[in-house]
């Protein structure tokens, strides 16, 4: 783990634990002995893709620096029901005061890479590439869009200042000002550091044609059939990189894949993922 990477999952996992551990785990306190030392073993109990090791090995160390926490697979590893993920020991106390906080993050991420997994796979053989959205949990978008990663897709933008993206909203704007799609890419181009690529939101085949002409390094065929998608396709392909975005599910990622766009990316990969179940689990003797 890297000093960058270390730094802002600490950030992130302090928060958690502090909204977790606001006042302290009265149960624990109650009932365990502080020095009552133990053994627990993480395991999966469904199918999917882990992602989230090192949060959850962060998670028991900020909450107690004596446990000792030892992973059994990798991020990215494919996973079966009942499948050791890592086992961590050391005080009962401490590992209690972690599990939730620990278990809720590698719920999560290695939700969002078993679902990423799956439309990787879906369109795999068709040279499109999967990518996320800004659509992430609030504060959690750093891990989520790791999570991506590891469930075999890519990144888009990570935040507003990674890219130019003239969505239907800004062209709104503009247009109650006069101002046309030629010339907002023209805007950008002028007023943007030269180093960011342009991306426009266009939803006809017309629009891309016109995005095309007007500069854009980037297009985003938003909402469209995939008949118009294969029609976009076939005016501007290799002109530009085209991405398709907007009610993209599982049953149909395949066939948008095959119109010959470059990207498509998925909202659903975090805004509405199915957390994966995974557990905790103590030997039965607790000396």
């Amino acid at each position: 783990m890297d000093t960058g990477w270390r730094q802002k999952v600490e950030e992130i996992v302090d928060r958690a634990l502090a909204e977790d551990c606001a006042w302290g785990d009265v149960t624990t306190q109650a009932l365990i002995p502080p020095d009552a030392a133990g053994k627990a073993t993480i395991m999966a109990k469904s199918p999917g893709v882990l992602a989230g090791l090192d949060v959850a090995r962060t998670v028991f160390e900020r909450a107690d620096h004596s446990l000792t926490f030892r992973a059994l697979l990798s991020d990215g590893a494919r996973l079966e029901s009942g499948v050791g993920i890592a086992v961590v020991e050391g005080r009962v106390a401490g590992i209690l005061r972690a599990e939730r906080v620990a278990l809720n993050f590698l719920q999560r991420l290695s939700g969002i890479a078993t679902e990423t997994g799956r439309y990787v796979e879906a369109v795999s053989g068709t040279g499109a590439r999967i990518v996320d959205t800004r659509k992430t949990t609030p504060g959690l978008r750093f891990l989520e869009k790791y999570a991506i990663r590891a469930g075999g897709g890519h990144n888009h933008r990570v935040h507003l200042g990674d890219g130019i993206l003239v969505k239907d909203n800004h062209l709104a704007a503009l247009r109650a000002r006069g101002v046309g799609l030629k010339e907002a890419v023209a805007l950008a181009r002028k007023n943007a550091p030269h180093t960011l690529k342009i991306e426009v939101e266009v939803t006809s085949v017309e629009e891309a044609v016109e995005a095309v002409e007007a500069g854009a390094d980037i297009v985003m065929l938003d909402n469209m059939t995939v008949e118009d998608m294969r029609r976009a396709v076939g005016r501007v392909k290799g002109r530009v990189m085209l991405e398709a975005s907007g009610g993209v599910a599982l049953g149909n990622v395949r066939a948008i894949a095959e119109t010959g766009v470059d990207l498509i990316s998925v909202g659903a990969l975090t805004h509405s993922v199915k957390a994966l179940d995974i557990s905790l689990e103590f030997e039965n003797s607790i000396p």
